[in-house]
């Protein structure tokens, strides 16, 4: 049975005679009744009372045309869903970053909602170190991530550079100072992230490598929990600068360089090489792109080299 014949079936139904529906369909009387006597044979029914001259349906045919109808405004239901899903009427974009990456999507989100108010947007909070793993599942189409997955399999887009920020309470002995140096910081109680990251590591190796202690008294589990906590007068914290930028605008917090620790970051957008992106992701990318040039450095749209 199939969705043209049904079609055919209808329009006899609706003349109440073949040759009716033959002009209407734009087909001879013979092809319509050729399509009939297939779709009888394909249900095994009678679905017209041959006998009758006003083209009465069968119990059969009654009952088929409950269905046919159903069946055919699905399929317009259908044609005009994924018209829609074209003209991003409606849609949905399914995104991954971890605490850190999704203070850059922030930004993202709300240029891209500005544009297509009407697609939905769902951010699943994961490792980064899980995500390409998870593109590869097609748990979601896009992630954000700081380090290069393998580039046969991923394609990457650099889109924000970021840096190492020292910070400290605006009443904490170091605010005033313009620079400071890592042997400066042996004293300090350091407030830490207990998630294990490469820059954790980084960090970590920076101060054995200058025979600097390092104070760990303090782990949590976010950086807004830092944040926080440093922010109330305890110790001090080495965060993502664009983890607590809003803070250093409003005077919450204040950031200190340290010459031993410039340390860069270059955030990602990433997906799989070989995926067919859904209209969502390629609109999001395009926004983008669009952010990048409104906005400038530190936002970026730069496609990396695959080799």
């Amino acid at each position: 049975m199939e969705l043209n014949q049904l079609e055919t079936f209808l329009a006899v139904a609706e003349e109440r005679s073949f040759s009716r529906a033959a002009v209407r369909l734009h087909r001879t009387q013979p092809a319509v009744s050729q399509v009939i006597r297939k779709l009888e044979a394909a249900v095994g029914e009678t679905l017209f009372d041959r006998a009758a001259r006003d083209g009465s349906l069968t119990a059969a045919g009654v009952l088929l045309r409950d269905y046919a109808l159903r069946l055919l405004a699905l399929r317009r239901e259908a044609s005009s869903a994924l018209g829609e899903l074209k003209s991003l009427e409606r849609g949905r974009l399914q995104l991954a970053a971890n605490e850190y990456t999704c203070m850059y999507l922030l930004h993202a989100i709300d240029a891209f909602r500005g544009e297509f108010p009407h697609i939905s947007v769902a951010v699943h909070r994961m490792l980064a170190s899980r995500i390409p793993e998870e593109l590869n599942l097609r748990t979601f189409e896009l992630g954000v991530i700081s380090f290069r997955p393998d580039p046969a399999l991923f394609r990457t887009i650099a889109v924000y550079s970021d840096s190492l920020a020292l910070i400290v309470s605006p009443g904490h002995a170091l605010a005033a100072r313009e620079r400071v140096s890592i042997s400066d910081l042996g004293q300090e109680l350091f407030v830490a992230h207990n998630v294990t990251s490469p820059l954790r590591r980084k960090v970590i190796e920076t101060f054995q490598r200058y025979r600097t202690p390092l104070n760990m008294a303090i782990e949590l589990p976010t950086i807004e929990a830092i944040k926080r906590f440093v922010a109330m007068g305890n110790g001090v914290a080495l965060v993502p600068r664009l983890t607590v930028a809003r803070e250093l605008e409003t005077g919450d917090l204040v950031r200190v360089p340290v010459d031993e620790l410039e340390v860069k970051r270059v955030l990602r957008l990433v997906h799989r090489r070989q995926a067919t992106l859904s209209y969502a992701a390629e609109a999001f990318l395009r926004t983008v792109r669009g952010l990048a040039v409104e906005k400038g450095a530190p936002f970026h749209y730069q496609v990396e080299r695959a080799g």
